[in-house]
């Protein structure tokens, strides 16, 4: 899959092409509905796929310091698309400049100057121009003059995430945030993801005789409720079991929220200064201090058993 960042880095003898454009954060199954029907009608027309997002996300440069968590960075978001057939992805830099384009500017430049659009493929409520003016159904006007179809796909999916509210980032963000991430794991179709370097930290962790990643997580990423998870810590290509601490340790009077994993049953991993990333796939329990030194070491004993039993029926259920 071919990925670019700013028009200027789509090749010059780019032919036609369907064009999907939306944030798309996190590829939920929502967006996956959008993002599959782009690629079938690719297919169909014989032509390349192709996604256009954003960087950074635009609430950023209308509205300074409103930048939503983000559920996925964009490397992985180019992942998930390629995985749903996806040929092409254009990250354009939002800029003031770039969010002062009319809706009509938008097409020209974007559409029709550079991808030569066949078909534009979006959910009904989209929205793109100069504060958020334009719609679908001014892109499909736009599509009668400058020769490209438009097509309107309902990505509404409704589940028991939530309480029944239909799928969306905004939710999922909210069921990471309180701790929910089976929940948000319905609406992703995937355990909710943190990535990140591995640095040095207090070491308590090897002390006590569960030695821990902490990862350094990149900006602006959505980060669940302070507690214990059982999930899975990927490093160097593989997946491994893991036992998920999140919050300040205040066991030790920490102020600096962390994210750190516990590679259940492995011993020597050296992971430092390495790019890893933690799948949450379920809530253990809540950060708790405790009166004693042994007191903790017993409950983390504890929840290491119970993560290995979630990880092991998790992966029998594959």
């Amino acid at each position: 899959m071919q990925r670019w960042r700013g028009l200027e880095d789509i090749p010059q003898d780019w032919g036609r092409s369907v064009v999907t454009i939306g944030s798309y954060d996190g590829v939920h199954r929502g967006h996956q509905l959008i993002i599959r029907h782009a690629v079938n009608r690719a297919r169909e027309l014989g032509v390349p796929a192709v996604v256009v997002t954003f960087d950074p996300h635009p609430s950023e440069v209308v509205r300074p310091g409103s930048h939503p968590p983000l559920l996925a960075p964009h490397h992985r978001r180019a992942e998930l698309m390629a995985g749903l057939g996806v040929d092409a992805v254009l990250i354009l830099p939002f800029t003031t400049e770039f969010s002062k384009l009319s809706p009509a500017d938008f097409v020209v430049k974007v559409l029709v100057d550079k991808l030569h659009a066949k078909a534009v493929v979006e959910g009904p409520n989209f929205r793109f121009g100069h504060k958020a003016a334009g719609h679908v159904e001014f892109l499909a006007t736009q599509g009668k003059t400058y020769d490209f179809e438009v097509e309107v796909v309902d990505l509404y999916v409704t589940g028991e995430a939530g309480g029944g509210e239909p799928f969306s980032s905004t939710l999922t963000r909210r069921l990471v945030a309180e701790g929910d991430v089976e929940g948000a794991a319905e609406i992703l179709g995937r355990p909710h993801r943190v990535e990140g370097v591995v640095v040095r930290g207090a070491q308590r962790g090897r002390e006590m005789g569960f030695p821990t990643a902490n990862v350094e997580t990149l900006p602006h990423t959505a980060i669940p409720a302070d507690g214990v998870y059982a999930g899975w810590l990927h490093a160097q290509g593989e997946a491994m079991p893991a036992a998920i601490s999140v919050g300040t340790n205040p066991q030790f009077d920490g102020t600096e929220r962390t994210v750190e994993a516990y590679a259940i049953d492995r011993v020597g991993l050296d992971l430092y200064g390495l790019h890893v990333a933690v799948d949450f796939l379920a809530f253990v329990r809540g950060q708790a201090r405790f009166d004693t030194l042994d007191a903790l070491l017993e409950q983390m004993a504890e929840d290491v058993k119970r993560c290995r039993e979630l990880v092991a029926a998790a992966e029998r259920s594959a």
